[in-house]
């Protein structure tokens, strides 16, 4: 493995990772520090996380996402960053390229993962996974995540931005009761999201959005050759909409 020529912060935030950091904190093992934003776990991963000496852990009170990826980036010593989530893994062969991103005198501000999504153990190939892509490694100097968003952070980047080649593992969802509770949540945030920006439920918005949510990601996106786990995404998603949306309704 290449020596960095710059130093680098490994950044996460947790509530009740245990099962899952231990793995993702050996993705950070060529990285300076590792800052932790937990979110007063109730299980063991603050205990787990402690073991390591590099770890700096961080509690705070979860308002949203942003506010706490944010956090983070606050907390981070070094200007260049790596945030994962508690469900992605890197491999080898991206580490490496991470590390030569790194060293690379010409290397952009802010580079795109692609990744690899899995439901349980099985590796989703369609169901709109296929052209999926987060930031994930950045300078900090450069880059922020919008304020406006609770779920679906958005980093902006004031500089270039790149593409690495060789994908992020996401364990995104360990089966189908774990997707759909995820799903309730993210929709709850966003319709609080929605809330704060003043806008006004609408039925007709409403039923047609996850109506359109369903057809474009079994459809569109192909989530029809992924067989009964691309049937359960595209419910799945649209369920998110309309627990948007029921919140919204809830709170107008």
């Amino acid at each position: 493995m290449p020596e960095l020529t710059e130093k680098v912060s490994g950044l996460i935030i947790t509530y009740n990772e245990e099962k899952n950091i231990r793995e993702v904190l050996e993705c950070f093992d060529f990285c300076d520090e590792i800052v932790i934003i937990d979110s007063f776990s109730k299980d063991n991963t603050v205990e787990i996380a402690k073991a390591n000496p590099n770890v700096k852990i961080i509690q705070n009170r979860f308002e949203d996402f942003t506010k706490q990826r944010n956090l983070a980036l606050d907390n981070a010593k070094n200007d260049w960053v790596l945030f994962l989530d508690g469900d992605e893994r890197i491999s080898q062969e991206l580490k490496k390229e991470i590390i030569k991103t790194i060293n690379d005198s010409k290397a952009c501000d802010a580079y795109y993962f692609f990744r690899v999504f899995f439901l349980g153990k099985e590796k989703i190939r369609f169901s709109g996974t296929q052209n999926d892509k987060n930031f994930r490694l950045f300078r900090k100097s450069k880059a922020y995540y919008d304020t406006n968003k609770k779920v679906h952070e958005t980093l902006i980047v004031n500089g270039d931005v790149g593409f690495l080649k060789n994908k992020l593992l996401h364990y995104s969802y360990e089966n189908y009761d774990a997707f759909k509770k995820k799903m309730l949540y993210y929709g709850a945030l966003k319709g609080s999201e929605l809330t704060d920006k003043g806008k006004k439920y609408s039925v007709i918005t409403h039923w047609s959005k996850v109506a359109f949510k369903f057809t474009k990601t079994y459809f569109l996106k192909l989530g029809i050759l992924d067989g009964i786990n691309g049937l359960k995404i595209s419910y799945l998603q649209s369920l998110y909409v309309d627990e948007t949306y029921r919140n919204l309704k809830n709170k107008k």
